[in-house]
């Protein structure tokens, strides 16, 4: 059996822009770091999802510092990196095409906000038929204003986005579950 792929979204210095504000999940991190060396343990693959915003003031745009990748998630040499301009690496790109030349029909997706591009991606992932786990621990959201001035903190805006994904168009799991998922594959 092939062994999923695991799929980063935006992990990128721009993250931690203090515009964002308040976030949750402070250890994503370090899960996404986990996620990281087990799926390199396993020689599984590993593909990036890096945001080249065209946005003039957005940290995400290229050739601003906040364009480079976290630390924790920085692609090694034949770790595929897919450029994206949306909310979904599916639009525009070759993404979709290079998983299923490679046979990769299950998917393991982290990254951030959970409630953008994570929650895009993985949306259109399941629509595209894909078989999707979304690692709760290892993505993170900020604090949402409502279009009625209210507040949500990331906590709930990060759960009520979870709970849009749930069953419809992926398994939500955690860093322990989906690294055992790998080692049965």
């Amino acid at each position: 059996m092939t062994p999923p792929a695991l799929v980063l979204i935006d992990l990128q210095m721009a993250a931690d822009d203090p515009g964002w504000g308040p976030r949750n999940n402070p250890d994503a991190e370090a899960n996404i770091a986990a996620l990281l060396a087990g799926w390199r343990a396993a020689s599984a693959p590993v593909y990036h999802v890096r945001h080249d915003s065209i946005e003039p003031g957005s940290p995400y745009r290229p050739g601003q510092p906040g364009h480079d990748f976290k630390p924790e998630a920085m692609p090694i040499a034949g770790e595929p990196v897919t450029g994206k301009q949306t909310n979904s690496p599916f639009i525009a790109t070759g993404l979709e095409q290079t998983l299923r030349k490679a046979g990769h029909n299950r998917l393991v997706i982290s990254g951030v906000l959970t409630s953008n591009c994570v929650e895009m991606t993985v949306r259109h992932a399941g629509n595209l038929g894909f078989d999707v786990y979304v690692v709760a621990d290892a993505c993170w959201a900020v604090d949402t204003r409502d279009f009625n001035g209210r507040v949500w903190p990331a906590n709930d805006v990060h759960a009520l986005s979870l709970a849009n994904m749930d069953g419809e168009y992926a398994t939500i799991s955690d860093t322990k579950a989906v690294l055992a998922l790998l080692q049965t594959a």
